[in-house]
């Protein structure tokens, strides 16, 4: 039976559960989407003034959003209705500027508002609509998660691939599973726990982890790693990799430091793939390492906040992680 502790979860058909409510309130953002308007064009100021200065650099960027469950599986709500056309995540991509009327844009005007959607639909890569026209054919996300299964995280690693210009590898659909009873983030709130049928990847098999940073090594060595999310990171390299490139992933929990997210999937596709745990880029580890490629990735639910690329990843381990590792030293 429900209780304070699942409130904030939303009981749909057929086993799937969804978050609807808590920091970020993802159902008030579907729900009163006028409230999103100046934040979705501060989301998208952002992405565009990233996606200049990486391009001056001779770097490639790309955004990706990581649907909420919400916005691909309304078709499983029970007594909530949600208009898909109010989700952030599709807003970002499809909201144009007024620019006013096209008679009083001429010729080079309307080539350049053509040069300058096109180059926005390149750098935000949409997975609202392949995902809504996927989701009867697997589950793409765990029913008592809040994050995407294998299916939908590979269909979103396929996705990046393509906007990256290469070919996503099919055989990493055939890597070794075991069948899980899996009760998760959502699922695990409740008592007893509910639980839903899922797999569990052992998607690793080429790449080869590099680096690990001190937090990292630190919560492994003491079988927590995954009670770390933000300041993370960790290196791949992958000698037999067809695409050569260097790619910087700037995610959260759908990219994450353990091998079974995207993260691991690009690892197992590029020749090297840094991860660091944050919404915001850290110009200075981007000048550091020198990328080919930048991609940044976010859960639909944390576009309630905009993100602040003054951030330094080692002042924000030293100050959330210091003490800790000093202890351990």
């Amino acid at each position: 039976m429900a209780s304070s502790k699942t409130d904030h979860i939303h009981v749909g058909r057929d086993t799937w559960l969804f978050l609807k409510t808590g920091t970020n309130d993802i159902l008030g953002q579907l729900e009163r989407p006028e409230a999103m308007a100046d934040l979705i064009w501060a989301w998208r100021s952002l992405v565009s003034n990233r996606e200049r200065r990486l391009r001056a650099f001779g770097i490639r960027y790309r955004h990706v959003v990581a649907p909420d469950k919400l916005v691909i599986y309304d078709n499983q709500l029970d007594g909530i209705t949600i208009a898909p056309a109010a989700s952030p995540a599709y807003r970002l991509i499809h909201t144009e500027p007024d620019m006013g009327p096209a008679w009083r844009r001429g010729p080079r005007g309307l080539y350049a508002d053509w040069r300058r959607r096109k180059r926005w639909r390149q750098t935000c890569i949409d997975l609202v609509a392949p995902m809504r026209a996927a989701r009867d054919t697997a589950d793409l996300y765990c029913r008592t998660d809040t994050h995407w299964s294998f299916d939908g995280c590979y269909l979103a690693y396929a996705e990046i691939c393509l906007a990256f210009g290469t070919e996503p590898r099919a055989d990493l659909r055939d890597r070794p599973f075991t069948p899980v009873d899996h009760d998760g983030d959502l699922g695990s709130a409740f008592d007893p726990p509910r639980r839903a049928p899922s797999r569990a990847y052992r998607i690793q098999q080429d790449s080869v982890r590099t680096f690990a940073s001190p937090i990292v090594a630190a919560r492994e060595k003491a079988g927590l790693l995954h009670t770390l999310h933000g300041g993370a990171n960790v290196i791949y390299r992958n000698e037999t990799a067809a695409d050569p490139r260097r790619l910087a992933l700037f995610g959260d929990s759908f990219s994450h430091v353990m091998p079974y997210m995207l993260t691991i999937l690009l690892a197992e596709t590029f020749r090297e793939v840094h991860f660091v745990w944050s919404t915001s880029l850290d110009w200075s580890y981007i000048a550091r390492t020198k990328p080919d490629l930048v991609l940044t990735e976010v859960a639909e639910r944390f576009m309630a906040q905009l993100p602040d690329d003054s951030f330094s990843l080692d002042a924000y381990v030293q100050e959330r992680f210091g003490a800790e590792l000093a202890a351990q030293a």
